[in-house]
């Protein structure tokens, strides 16, 4: 050969799509007189170098020259064997340990043609030495020699298959459907070999073995787990517990045959965790127990597996008596009370098996992937089987026709939903047939990739055009899986032309029904005037609404988001920006729809003030202080009277109070954060506002300056910047005459200027109220409201008891004159942080009043165990147990002298008054209940002071804490053992 001739050898080798072209090139030559003949139909392998090496392997344990010869006489015999040498190294060791097998595909009629069910069936019991006309088939071989036979047996149909598949590009579906076969005689095999094993005894007990999962539906892959369920029966005259017994020995017989590894090697893992009670009840049933067990103790999810249930093998009578026993409870699943929530821990536990490093090339349970299609085929199928026999279908494909013929999905969409189907599952197939494996990642190695796209005929650059065909078919599915539920809902509503399928309103009701709305009448009462009509506004909702819907129906009250939809856009429908919003602004969107159907607070004050939307775009993290005081000083200074710079205030801290109310329900909030920025946001309202009022008082009475200086002393939860949502502002007035001015006078505008701000920030309005509660200044409500520096020094030195004293512990003289502020607290600190601690009367009486709390100021009725703060280890127990340790040591450890609960437990852990266990246990504590406490409020629009016993109020709050929809109980048992923890910490150290 010339160098020319090597260039164009070397040429055509890469041509053809080889990478290794001098092994290739040296590998060719050695057929000799074949090579020409053979040379082009390796090329058309999926990998000719593998292909190449498979072939002379073979040919080193066959007879070379009858193999060479059948390959170039016969172009079909050629394309099958290389075709499965170039895709399937593990068929191809599989030929190179039974040579003999490659013959199977010379065969035109056994190679080209589908074998029919029966025959696969004949030929595997045929191979144990079985009857197949008998009714219950025994195997003949020895045991060894029979399961070895079955394995070689399985291995020659599905060598034939693959050819078929790789070679003449069998259908996708016929292929599954004959993989499915093979699988039924594979277990009709395994147990003749069973009842070989078992001996006589397997004459009195009847036994049927149901396919369930893909193998059921006629859609199995390649390499799967094969999911059944046995039941049976005995015979007339047999001992029921004999029966029994003997029918767990043959279910645990063909478990073992079909997958422990032999001489011959593996066929599948056969799973039985389908059946009732899963790994952890009997591996066979009797009919009449299966039935107590569906009528009884049954989820969703078994009844949605029980949708592909289909007898393979055994007793066919029995078989087909237990599909007609379960085919009822199927249809009722959606009728069942927790139907919503068992579909969305269905949802859970496939991204739960779903390996995070694997997520973005997951052909099975990823994103766009074949379990999205075959979950929501079989959800429609649930929702509206009941009423409509047609769409119950065991298999992916024929159901998805089905629901199109039917109206339930839109043509076009159920077209374009199959195609995906088709061109997944092909990919699955390739990917597995490679080694027989078991997997669903798609590979991101360029030659596997290159492999499995030239086997799937995608052209010159294979790899490429797999990796852009896979993505497009994923984002397609992606898009028609929150289609199909939703939009042909719209259709339903709109009754407009091309909005999907055409649904009943009884189906459409049906469906909102199983997505979790009470009352879907008047959901579709909203969807229809929300997309009615042909408006541009019509048109965009038509756009929203799908993926709208999904939220709202993740969410706990799908109801109420949708009437808050509707209700918001109603009020917004002529604004430019509104829907636009939304539309282009994805996360806007998903924020409204879980705050709408999460929080009857936060849908209130977008209620009273729907502009409010625009806060969804921004940053939910609370704002700081000085930017919010700011913003109210100028837009207060607009407005000609205090009563209008007070609401203009007051708007100012509605649209903030939405904002960390957003963010705790969409975002993990730290609740200390949300409780210093609604703390830090009252600051800024007072400041604002008291500056108003008393500019407007000197105005109203004459005066060129206030006679007074006025501080506002933050008390309690505001004291400490812990806020929550459902708090009163607890506030003690302070003020100090200017030198010359009248103390009466000035007594008077400091009480003027009190009694105003009260009256102006507790005014009903379209802006929520804050309330100003006095009740803990000195004498209580008897008091009075405003007190001078001096005052409050003569009463602090010989009235204050040490409750007082206890209660000024949270105080932050945080709003007003500054040195007016810091002189009180300097008054304040030697009576709340004593220097020499507290003596034991006075630990005593702390103890009392404590005692006394716990006695008198608990509900009648209320659950002590779930009393947010009067329970046992709740936010009362927590926080006078560190209120003690501060009265106790602040005095000598300064670091204990702060308003804020989580400070003073880190400092008292820090200077050893507590373990750190114990501090940890506190602090996990008082975070869970103060998180439960925002939440009851964010849920119910209005505080309550304990954990909700209302089971959809209670999921709403276990959903606002980050818990996943049907995970309530586990929400609760989590706050019971943080409180039962905490409340051995205050029996130690509080009462100890």
């Amino acid at each position: 050969m010339t160098p020319g001739d090597r260039r164009t050898d070397r040429s055509t080798l890469l041509r053809l799509g080889f990478v290794r072209v001098e092994e290739a090139a040296a590998g060719i030559a050695s057929l000799g007189p074949y090579a020409d003949g053979l040379r082009e139909a390796l090329g058309r392998s999926a990998d000719p170098d593998a292909a190449l090496a498979a072939l002379l392997a073979l040919a080193e344990v066959t007879d070379r020259e009858r193999l060479f010869a059948a390959l170039t006489s016969d172009a079909g015999t050629c394309d099958r064997l290389l075709a499965v040498l170039g895709a399937s190294s593990a068929l191809a060791e599989h030929l190179r340990r039974v040579p003999q097998d490659w013959e199977e595909l010379a065969d035109p009629l056994l190679a080209t043609t589908r074998p029919p069910a029966f025959a696969l069936r004949a030929e595997l019991l045929a191979a144990v030495g079985a009857d197949a006309t008998a009714s219950e088939p025994v195997a003949t071989l020895p045991d060894a020699d029979a399961v070895d036979a079955l394995r070689l047996g399985y291995r020659r149909l599905l060598l034939r298959l693959a050819a078929r598949d790789l070679a003449h590009n069998a259908e996708v579906e016929d292929v599954a459907a004959e993989l499915s076969d093979l699988a039924a005689a594979t277990l009709e095999a395994a147990l003749a070999i069973a009842r070989t094993r078992v001996g006589d005894a397997a004459q009195d007990v009847r036994l049927a073995i149901i396919a369930m999962g893909k193998c059921g539906g006629r859609e199995l892959n390649y390499v799967s787990d094969v999911d059944v369920v046995f039941v049976h029966e005995p015979c007339d005259g047999a001992d029921e517990a004999v029966a029994g017994r003997t029918a767990q020995a043959l279910a645990s017989h063909v478990i073992r045959i079909c997958s422990e590894q032999t001489a011959a090697g593996t066929i599948w893992p056969v799973d039985a965790n389908l059946r009732p009670e899963g790994s952890q009840g009997p591996l066979s049933r009797t009919l009449a127990s299966h039935r107590a067990y569906y009528e009884r103790w049954a989820k969703t999810w078994e009844f949605q597996a029980l949708l592909k249930a289909r007898p393979v093998a055994g007793d066919r009578a029995l078989g087909a008596a237990y599909r007609e026993m379960a085919e009822p409870f199927i249809w009722q699943a959606v009728a069942r009370p927790w139907f919503v929530e068992d579909v969305q821990a269905m949802r859970r536990r496939v991204v739960a098996h779903l390996p995070a490093q694997e997520a973005e090339r997951q052909l099975k349970l990823g994103s766009g992937g074949l379990r999205d299609v075959e979950f929501a085929v079989q959800l429609l199928q649930l929702v509206h089987g009941r009423a409509d026999p047609s769409i119950r279908d065991r298999g992916t494909l024929p159901a998805l026709e089905e629901l199109t013929r039917s109206g339930y999905v839109g043509r076009e969409d159920g077209r374009a939903l199959q195609d995906s189907w088709r061109f997944l599952r092909r990919l699955e197939h390739r990917i597995q047939l490679h080694r027989l494996r078991r997997t669903h990642v798609v590979p991101d190695d360029p030659d596997a990739l290159r492999r499995i796209g030239r086997s799937l005929d995608l052209g010159r650059d294979a790899a490429a055009e797999l990796e852009r065909q896979w993505r497009a078919h994923r984002r397609e599915v992606r898009r028609l899986h929150e289609k199909l539920f939703y939009r042909p809902l719209l259709g339903a509503a709109s009754r407009l032309p091309g909005e999907g399928a055409v649904l009943s309103a009884d189906a459409a009701r049906a469906r909102l029904a199983a997505l979790g709305y009470d009352d879907p009448a008047a959901a579709l009462r909203h969807l229809e005037a929300l997309t009615s009509g042909l408006s541009r506004a019509a048109a965009i909702q038509r756009t929203l609404l799908p993926v709208m819907l999904q939220w709202f129906a993740d969410a706990p009250d799908p109801d109420a988001g949708l009437l808050g939809f509707r209700r918001i856009s109603e009020a917004l429908g002529t604004t430019t920006w509104y829907l636009r919003l939304l539309r282009d602004e994805g996360e806007v969107a998903e924020r409204m729809a879980r705050v709408l159907a999460t929080s009857r607070y936060a849908t209130d004050l977008l209620h009273r003030e729907p502009q409010g939307v625009r806060v969804l775009a921004e940053d939910l993290h609370p704002l700081g202080g000085a930017a919010t005081l700011a913003e109210m000083r100028s837009v207060a200074r607009r407005q000609p009277e205090a009563a209008g710079g007070v609401r203009a205030i007051r708007a100012v801290r509605r649209r903030e109070l939405l904002r960390i109310a957003a963010g705790s329900l969409v975002s993990d909030a730290d609740v200390a954060e949300v409780g210093a920025g609604l703390s830090s946001l009252t600051d800024a309202t007072l400041e604002a506002s008291l500056e108003v009022v008393m500019a407007d008082l000197c105005r109203r009475r004459g005066l060129a300056e206030p006679p007074t200086r006025i501080a506002i002393v933050a008390m309690g939860r505001y004291g400490g910047a812990e806020l929550s949502f459902g708090s009163d502002a607890d506030v003690m007035f302070v003020h100090e005459p200017l030198p010359g001015a009248d103390a009466s006078r000035a007594a008077a505008y400091a009480q003027g200027v009190a009694l105003e701000l009260r009256r102006l920030l507790g005014l009903p309005g379209s802006d929520p109220a804050l309330d100003l509660d006095a009740d803990l200044r000195p004498e209580g409500r008897q008091g009075p409201l405003v007190r001078t520096l001096d005052s409050y020094a003569a009463y602090y030195a010989s009235w204050s008891e040490t409750w007082e004293a206890q209660a000024l512990l949270r105080a932050d003289a945080v709003v007003g004159d500054e040195d007016l502020r810091l002189r009180f607290t300097a008054l304040i600190d030697p009576l709340r942080f004593p220097a020499d601690g507290l003596d034991d009367d006075a630990v005593f009486e702390v103890r009392r009043l404590k005692a006394r709390v716990d006695a008198e100021r608990l509900p009648r009725g209320a659950d002590p165990h779930t009393h947010l703060k009067l329970g046992r280890g709740g936010l009362a127990d927590i926080e006078w147990t560190v209120q003690l340790l501060q009265m106790q040591h602040a005095g000598r450890h300064p670091e204990l002298r702060t308003p804020r609960t989580l400070v003073a437990l880190q400092a008292a852990a820090s200077l050893g008054l507590l373990s750190a266990d114990d501090a940890q246990d506190l602090v996990l504590a008082w975070r869970l209940v103060s998180r439960v406490r925002d939440a009851v409020t964010l849920v119910r629009g209005r505080p309550g002071d304990a954990v909700p016993s209302d089971a959809r109020e209670r999921a709403a709050v276990a959903a606002v804490l980050g818990y996943a929809p049907g995970e309530a109980t586990e929400m609760l048992n989590d706050y019971l053992r943080a409180t039962r923890r905490a409340r051995a910490v205050v029996d130690r150290v509080f009462w100890g």
